[in-house]
This record gives structure tokens, C-alpha cells and sequence, in this order.
């Protein structure tokens, strides 16, 4: 029984049977199916094989790995969009305006929203789905929060292959939201066409606590909530931004980046800012550069993975993990040399491999 027929099934029994039956039935699904169900707009089996790509349990590496290398001819043909901003600048109201006016342009937008974890169960802490509520309605949007899963900046280590995923279902608009603290926004830029970051009213003030390298990194300047009092004060600011970006380094050769403003709680400019983002793109696509981010991408993905791989054996190592607590005391009484300490968790690792 394929999965359609299984969901025809499902439908005609009672409530609490039918979600017994439908999670039952899921475990059984190949990955060839679910395959098959992703291409052809299967939201519920999109949804289940990102859980599978994001688990860290041995036994689902293999399934989704086969998963994405079939999705992976079928991907690639999104817009990456990479949104960050100060806290209280509005992203998610952004993302909300954005993505609503995408979907009723006849886009299908998936957003991965990248939650902090929760220190006790790891899980996602921020409700992005009630937090865009309308976006999360419209049979266009796909929204994705997913747990940082303790990984640097928020941003969790399985994006790259949920953004496959998505892309191969059919999204050809992609927003990627960061936590919007520490070193997320470095990650995310590598990952995404388009960088932008959103800002609040009073630039002087706000720039003494954001670092010259989060502004560099950005395609474009957004400065959110202008509107009713507020708006003359954004336009000020939109100039200060301007003169400020005017001696920065741009993040993208060939193209200048601008300031514009929006109202994403009404919906003012929101037009402007996709139209911004489609001249960039024909842009890069002109001069060959869009292509060639791409592949640096990919190969930059590689390396990460191989990082990773290498970290996640180093202290699985069942020897290196008896000796970590020991040689740890040892260094913080300062009774040996981290490089000596480091050489010692070394010399147990590759005994072991020998």
C-alpha cells in the first residue's frame, strides 16, 4: 500500500484511531516514498523527513542521506534570502509581510526560523508559527522552526539540508531567519543569496553596540517600523545609514548596498524591498557571481561537515571520553599544559584508530 492510499485510509477512521494509524503507518514509509511524496508537494512528508535529516540518532543518518542525495537534482532553484536584525527590530513581523506578499505573488516561501534551544530539552523555545500566524495559514508557506541544537550563533547545523529539502518541494523563495546574536549572522551568510539586516530608528546610538563586520556582511540596509510618529525618524536614519554604508567595504562586488525603509505592521515598502532583491539577483546572475557563491558555498559546506565528522568522532571515542574528565582537572589546577593535555586526548584517539 503506497502512502496515498494509506492517507485515503486514514481519513475514514475516527479521530484517536486515525493519528494511532497515520504514526504507525509514517514509521513504515521508505524513503523512496517519502521521496516521491516531497516532490509532489507533501507538506506532512516534508516536514517528517527534515525531522529525520535534524535527528542525530545512527539509525536515521542513512534514510535521510538517501533522501537528500535524490532530492538533491531537484534543488538549487530557490532565492536564499538571510534575515537578521537588533533585537526588537521586527523580524519576524518582516517575515510575516514578506512572505504574505510572495505567497500572493504566486511564490511558495518556506521559512526556516533558527529558535535558540532550550537548556533542558534542546528543543525550540519560540513559537515561529504563532508568531506568524497568517504566513503559517497560507497554503503557500511552509514554516520550519528549528532548535539550535547548541551549535554556534543559534543556527543549527542541519540548515543546508533542509534548505534541499524545501527547495526540491517546490519553494522557490527561501527565508532564513537568525537568533541575531554572536557569530549566526557569519554562518547564515554563507549559506544564502541575499543578506539582509534590519535596523531600528536612531543609528548613532544603536552602531555603538553592533559590530562594523554584521554590516558588512549585508546586501541590504532595512529600517523597520516606519510609520505614524516614528516615520520622519526613520528617514533620518535611512540617511545616516546611507552615509555610513558609503564608506564600508560592500558585501558583494558589483552591487551597493542600500538603505530603504519599511513598515512591515502595515505593509509599506514591503514591495520595494522585493523588487531591491530581484535586480540583485539579476545583477550576480549577469556577472557570473550568483553562480559562483554557489559552488564557494558548497565547497565551504563541505569542509564544515568534514569538521564535523571529525569532532563528533574525536569525542565519541570511548577511550578519549574515559580520559576527558581527568586530563580536565588536570588543566584547570594547572598541574599540566593544555598542549599537553590536548596531545594526550591525541595519542589515545589515534591508538585507537591504529
Amino acid at each position: 500500500m503506497n502512502v496515498w492510499d494509506t492517507r485515503k485510509r486514514a481519513r475514514l477512521m475516527n479521530k484517536e484511531t486515525r493519528k494511532k494509524f497515520i504514526k504507525r503507518k509514517q514509521t513504515e514509509i521508505s524513503a523512496a516514498e517519502m521521496v516521491d511524496a516531497i516532490l509532489s508537494g507533501d507538506r506532512t512528508i516534508l516536514s517528517r523527513a527534515i525531522t529525520l535529516i535534524e535527528s542525530n540518532a545512527g539509525r536515521h543518518k542513512k534514510t535521510a542521506e538517501e533522501i537528500l542525495q535524490s532530492l538533491l537534482p531537484r534543488a538549487g532553484k530557490s532565492v536564499r534570502i538571510g534575515i537578521t536584525g537588533v533585537p526588537g527590530a521586527g523580524k519576524s513581523t518582516f517575515i510575516e509581510s514578506f512572505g504574505l506578499l510572495l505567497c500572493n505573488k504566486g511564490h511558495r516561501v518556506a521559512v526556516l526560523a533558527v529558535d535558540p534551544s532550550s537548556t533542558v530539552h534542546g528543543g525550540s523555545i519560540l513559537g515561529d508559527k504563532t508568531r506568524m500566524e497568517q504566513l503559517a495559514k497560507h497554503p503557500n508557506a511552509f514554516i520550519r522552526p528549528s532548535p539550535s541544537g547548541g551549535t554556534l550563533g543559534g543556527v543549527h547545523r542541519k540548515t543546508r539540508e533542509t534548505m534541499i529539502a524545501c527547495e526540491a518541494a517546490g519553494y522557490d523563495v527561501l527565508l532564513i531567519e537568525t537568533v541575531g546574536v554572536g557569530q549566526s549572522e557569519v554562518l547564515v551568510r554563507g549559506m544564502v543569496d541575499f543578506f539582509m539586516l534590519l535596523v531600528l530608528t536612531g543609528a548613532g546610538d544603536e552602531l555603538q553596540g553592533m559590530k562594523k563586520g554584521i554590516m558588512e556582511l549585508a546586501d541590504a540596509v532595512i529600517v523597520n517600523k516606519a510609520d505614524g510618529r516614528n516615520l520622519e525618524l526613520a528617514k533620518k536614519t535611512q540617511r545616516e545609514y546611507k552615509q555610513i554604508l558609503h564608506f564600508l567595504q560592500p558585501a558583494t562586488q558589483g552591487w551597493t548596498t542600500p538603505a530603504l525603509t519599511c513598515s512591515a505592521l502595515f505593509k509599506q515598502g514591503i514591495e520595494e524591498i522585493w523588487e531591491m532583491v530581484l535586480r540583485y539577483i539579476e545583477v550576480t546572475k549577469a556577472s557570473g557571481l550568483f553562480q559562483e557563491n554557489r559552488k564557494m558555498q558548497a565547497k565551504e559546506w563541505l569542509y564544515a561537515l568534514i569538521k564535523e565528522e571529525l569532532e563528533s568522532a574525536f569525542f565519541g571515542d570511548e577511550k578519549v571520553k574515559s580520559l576527558v574528565p581527568g586530563i580536565e582537572k588536570k588543566v584547570m589546577d594547572e598541574e599540566i599544559t593544555v598542549t599537553k593535555a590536548s596531545g594526550l586526548l591525541f595519542d589515545a584517539f589515534y591508538d585507537r584508530l591504529c
